[in-house]
């Protein structure tokens, strides 16, 4: 009975997987939206300068920045519903999660990508201070703390058996 339950429990997942699945959804159109009011608002504007197209430039930086969030929530939403609920999910072969690993990697890979948008257009509209090394160290600390943790989490896990050489299952 408790064996069923517990097995059964998996599709609690379920629930995660469609409100990452939701969220990326919104993010995603959200932007759509947001590149048609940018650009509809540009073409209206009628001037060109270097000063505004700079700020364009931000714009759509930020813009990307929305829509890879936008696709991470859309690999986690994959690759919770791929590990717990089926496995056979047809989705190409880079896209496959065999383990929450791989999902953390992902995540990861993708909030570094994301933390250098940030950074990048920070620093377009960087007008001097000190606040752009501030946020460029800030940066920097979390991209290597994550590069620390992944490269940790790939490290093989070393068993540690008993003193005598042999494991605690032998000696029984």
């Amino acid at each position: 009975m408790v064996r069923r339950i517990l097995a059964s429990s998996r599709y609690f997942i379920a629930v995660a997987a469609l409100g990452s699945f939701l969220s990326a959804a919104t993010l995603l159109v959200y932007g759509a939206l947001a590149v048609i009011n940018v650009v509809w608002d540009t073409i209206g504007q009628g001037e060109a300068t270097v000063d505004g197209g700079k700020h364009l430039a931000v714009q759509f930086i930020q813009l990307t920045d929305l829509f890879l969030l936008g696709t991470v929530l859309y690999i986690v939403a994959l690759g919770l519903y791929d590990l717990f609920v089926d496995p056979g999910l047809p989705v190409p072969p880079w896209l496959h999660i065999r383990s929450l690993d791989d999902l953390k990697s992902k995540l990861v890979q993708v909030i570094v990508v994301l933390l250098g948008v940030t950074f990048l257009g920070a620093a377009v509209e960087w007008e001097g201070g000190g606040e752009i090394l501030e946020l460029g160290v800030a940066v920097a600390l979390v991209i290597m703390a994550l590069g620390l943790v992944t490269l940790l989490s790939r490290l093989p896990i070393q068993d540690k058996a008993p003193a005598g050489g042999g494991s605690a299952e032998s000696e029984r």
